[in-house]
């Protein structure tokens, strides 16, 4: 894989395959977690994202693993955090105790905040150890959210996409997100919609028949990033956002070029130490194997 696709994909994907449109049992999405890690890409995988509801769920899937599969494997977790936020930290806690030597880790957490107050609310209780992400609404009220965010040391999230149409957001609602997140200083993960890594038409689920939309790629929602985030022109992240199919798209060794703008790998590996921290998938296959042909 050339090297600025390894710049892009570096520990980028949390795999998500217990939501839709995988929706995989527990017992699947850890043997395919734990099959991923013996892949040549594994260097692109990210954390296991599981609810804080289903860790011992997952203990239990863990357990029940072969030991040749289980042994070698990493379990580094990012949690969801529900509404009864005391409880489920008092179990996070408890289940990072229960493997304090060696195994699985709750390294990251993530919630959904309405406004400051919530925000507030869930900062006070999650310890500043852990990485909190938080997935708060788009809209005007935006680059508050994200100062008060950013303010308190948390990070932010975005959804792209899900599994109808109209869970898509428009181009100038993620560029909104983008820019008031590159102003704020917030760094964030994107979540739903970024199997692929150039926008197009595509299904929307795996089932026969699925309804079709266009979706966001992750090389377009990352490069736009990488723009905003070194002060280059907004025109060019937006005209980047939106662009369909490959195009003009370049990966070379240490630069990619796209719709007449030119990125090097550099400016992008400090986007993704700083900014564009992860993505949310519920398949990695798709995203790693897809690079090669865009």
């Amino acid at each position: 894989m050339k090297g600025v696709a390894r710049a892009v994909l570096d520990r980028l994907i949390d795999y998500a395959g217990l939501f839709p449109p995988a929706g995989l049992s527990m017992t699947e999405a850890v043997g395919a977690y734990a099959a991923y890690q013996r892949r040549p890409d594994a260097w692109a995988l990210g954390r296991f994202v599981v609810p804080v509801s289903r860790l011992e769920e997952f203990e239990r899937a863990v357990a029940a693993l072969p030991e040749r599969e289980r042994l070698g494997t990493r379990w580094p977790l990012t949690a969801l955090l529900g509404p009864e936020l005391r409880a489920e930290m008092a179990r996070v806690e408890s289940f990072n105790e229960r493997y304090v030597h060696a195994g699985p880790e709750v390294l990251s957490l993530e919630a959904r905040a309405a406004n400051a107050s919530e925000i507030a609310a869930i900062c006070a209780v999650v310890p500043a150890a852990f990485d909190l992400y938080l997935e708060i609404p788009p809209g005007p009220g935006l680059p508050p959210l994200l100062q008060e965010i950013g303010e308190r040391g948390a990070r932010a999230k975005v959804r792209t996409g899900g599994t109808k149409a109209m869970d898509i957001p428009t181009p100038e609602s993620v560029m909104g997100f983008l820019t008031a997140a590159a102003e704020a200083g917030v760094p964030f993960k994107a979540t739903a919609g970024l199997h692929h890594p150039v926008r197009g038409l595509a299904p929307l689920t795996y089932l026969p028949g699925s309804e079709c939309a266009t979706m966001y790629g992750y090389l377009n929602l990352l490069l736009a990033a990488t723009l905003l985030w070194h002060g280059r022109p907004a025109e060019d992240g937006h005209r980047i956002l939106c662009a369909i199919g490959r195009g003009d798209l370049e990966l070379g060794e240490s630069e990619i070029s796209w719709e007449g703008v030119r990125i090097e790998a550099e400016e992008i590996v400090r986007t993704r130490e700083a900014f564009v921290i992860a993505i949310g998938s519920c398949s990695f296959t798709e995203p790693v194997e897809e690079i090669d042909a865009a």
